[in-house]
């Protein structure tokens, strides 16, 4: 807590809905600041709640999925995971999108908890699962909007995937630093 105390919530003034996208809703609140009493318009990206899987394989190899990504422009490198449908539970979400991108399934599944991917304008949860023992079970089941391929690394590579930049997604990096020392070996940090 600062000098001058904890913030406080701002009174909603006003609430607003700009475009529905296929991803979310773009809401506009009006807030009073209680600092400042200045009305400001600020935006809400209404989003569904997400989850993602760290896949472990019985030999300790990292499940992934590279894809395009339309905002960065960019092949990535990410772990499985995706949108929870509406009256979906995380956790079957999280076993269909393991299924569904990589072909994978688990019977050893544990809940790593949520993160708030961007409280700054997002109102989502994403939620974050191990599958351990996981093996390819299926072929892929992409929807249209997919063109995934799957790979599994090393948890060596996962770190110097991490260390290099190919790895970059932050929310695969929460969920990853649930199960993982993701230091990379000798980094100046480490004991």
């Amino acid at each position: 807590m600062n000098a001058e105390g904890s913030p406080r919530p701002w009174p909603l003034v006003k609430r607003e809905y700009g475009a529905h996208l296929a991803i979310c809703k773009v809401r506009l609140d009006t807030l009073v600041n209680p600092r400042t009493d200045q009305a400001l318009v600020r935006t809400v990206l209404e989003t569904p709640p997400w989850c993602n899987v760290v896949a472990l394989t019985r030999e300790r190899r990292l499940v992934v999925v590279r894809q395009y990504r339309f905002g960065t422009s960019s092949v990535t490198t990410e772990i499985p995971g995706g949108v929870v449908d509406p009256g979906e539970e995380h956790g079957a979400a999280a076993r269909r999108e393991l299924r569904e991108e990589a072909g994978y399934t688990s019977s050893n599944w544990t809940y790593l908890g949520a993160v708030e991917p961007n409280p700054a304008f997002l109102d989502n949860l994403c939620h974050h699962w191990l599958a351990l023992d996981a093996e390819r079970t299926h072929e892929q089941e992409l929807d249209g909007g997919e063109d995934i391929a799957i790979d599994t690394l090393s948890l060596d590579e996962v770190r110097a995937s991490i260390a290099s930049g190919e790895i970059r997604h932050s929310l695969v990096l929460t969920a990853l630093s649930k199960v993982l020392d993701l230091r990379a070996s000798g980094a100046p940090w480490r004991e």
